[in-house]
């Protein structure tokens, strides 16, 4: 009986490969079948970081706007001047009252212009309580008066006013010169050159009274 030649059998490299992989799993046991394997995966090539621009200030937490413990403005420099700030904090608001008072019993033709001084003072007032929490975190106070203030005859009434006025635009131009703060020294200037004013509307108001006397 004539036997039938057998097929070659396939070589199946995957039995061989579970061999050489527990005998010696660093070595290659087919170089020429190392096209049929996936290739290894590239390397990641680590990010780099991006430089910073030189030319850009880098900020830090604490170098934020508004974090700095020694501002450039209404900080230490301002501090000095504290003490003086309030009394001018109370001397514009009792200022505020004399004039107030004086316009309950002034001539019609000469009561805006008191309230518009009075309104002025209170808004100067205020300006200083804002300065003193930029300096100090803290809100001021002033005291409340509650004494009754006697204006007394017209003329010398308006005479007083206007020497109040007057010492008070020289008194916010000395402190203004004495300070080392640029923003305390804007706002004292600024003030100075109201008084002033407030001193001429008082004068001109003595002058059309001494006219019509």
């Amino acid at each position: 009986m004539e036997q039938i030649p057998r097929t070659p059998e396939v070589y199946d490299f995957r039995q061989y490969d579970r061999i050489w992989q527990r005998i010696a799993p660093d070595l290659e046991p087919y170089p020429d079948t190392a096209s049929r394997r996936a290739p290894a995966p590239a390397p990641e090539t680590p990010a780099v970081p991006v430089p910073a621009d030189p030319g850009l200030p880098v900020r830090q937490e604490g170098q934020l706007p508004g974090a700095e413990r020694n501002p450039c403005c209404m900080g230490t420099e301002a501090a000095e001047l504290l003490n003086v700030l309030t009394g001018y904090i109370e001397a514009a608001l009792s200022d505020r009252r004399h004039l107030l008072a004086l316009t309950r019993q002034a001539p019609a033709w000469a009561r805006k212009d008191l309230r518009d001084i009075a309104a002025d003072l209170q808004d100067q007032a205020r300006q200083l309580m804002a300065a003193h929490y930029l300096i100090t975190g803290q809100c001021y106070r002033p005291s409340i008066s509650t004494e009754r203030i006697y204006v007394g005859r017209w003329c010398p009434a308006l005479r007083e006013r206007y020497h109040a006025a007057a010492c008070s635009g020289l008194n916010y131009a000395r402190t203004a010169e004495d300070s080392l703060d640029p923003c305390l020294t804007k706002l004292l200037e600024a003030m100075s050159k109201q008084s002033y004013g407030h001193a001429e509307t008082l004068m001109g108001l003595l002058e059309q009274q001494l006219s019509r006397s």
